[in-house]
């Protein structure tokens, strides 16, 4: 455990990061007792300050859902991180050069909350609270370093939870669809850099079923004493592996039926 001096330091210090555009060195090396539990009050304490700074709370986004990221990282459970206002774009946009230090793009599916969500529901209490589900682009950023350059060590989940499961922004698009009116476990996404095909995956790749991912956070959240909000925008988890997203590039999910959704880093 560490103490609550060392995680409000490691929120302010992420904080400053973001703002700077830099990156700060592995919390996993600096406290290497830290556990899960300390990752989730880093993060709370760096998105305390982005609030306290003007942002508003938006929604989540559940990270870490498929078997193959979480083998790389060496774990058995999801993550989840804070959205706000300020990370939300338009489809299409165009994303200022320098607004992200790394990032990297994800293709998953949105759920917008009608109701709140707590402990104990169903898939089915899912879909019932669940207004519309969109099509969305993930923007992943790293205000910790990937890779440690003296010891070569890579970033661990304490780093990843703690940096606000690596969350940066949010593009929505495509076709909004009732959650009732499709099986979610086959939509699925092909996603393009600059007219080229990187990834493609399915909505099963989440936990066998996107809505699994929401019932995760909301038991999750509980714990805590928190839950998920009617009006929420929640990021299930992505079905395909992060997209290097350098400038210049042109990043385009086809969804089908479901339609497309872009956005461009300038």
């Amino acid at each position: 455990m560490i103490s609550k001096v060392d995680a409000e330091s490691a929120g302010k210090a992420l904080f400053e990061a973001e703002r700077s555009r830099s990156q700060i060195e592995l919390l996993s090396l600096k406290h290497p007792e830290a556990t899960l539990d300390d990752a989730y009050a880093i993060q709370a304490a760096f998105v305390a300050r982005k609030l306290g700074n003007g942002e508003r709370q938006t929604g989540w986004k559940i990270g870490l859902t498929s078997k193959a990221m979480q083998a790389a990282l060496n774990i058995a459970t999801p993550d989840s991180g804070v959205l706000t206002d300020s990370m939300m774009f338009e489809d299409g946009a165009s994303i200022p050069k320098g607004r992200f230090i790394q990032p990297r793009i994800e293709a998953e599916i949105a759920f917008v909350m009608k109701a709140p969500l707590g402990a104990g529901a169903g898939v089915i209490d899912v879909l019932n609270a669940t207004d519309y589900i969109v099509p969305a682009l993930e923007i992943l950023d790293t205000r910790i370093l990937r890779v440690d350059p003296a010891t070569k060590k890579a970033r661990t989940i304490i780093d990843t939870v703690a940096d606000n499961a690596a969350n940066a922004g949010v593009v929505l698009g495509g076709r909004p669809m009732r959650p009732d009116s499709v099986d979610m476990r086959w939509i699925g996404a092909i996603v393009s850099r600059n007219g080229e095909v990187e990834e493609t995956g399915l909505g099963a790749g989440v936990l066998n079923h996107p809505a699994r991912g929401i019932l995760w956070l909301a038991n999750r959240l509980a714990a805590y004493g928190a839950g998920i909000r009617a009006g929420d925008i929640v990021l299930a988890g992505s079905f395909i592996r992060p997209i290097e997203a350098p400038s210049g590039s042109t990043i385009t999910a086809d969804y089908g039926q479901a339609g497309s959704v872009s956005c461009y880093f300038g």
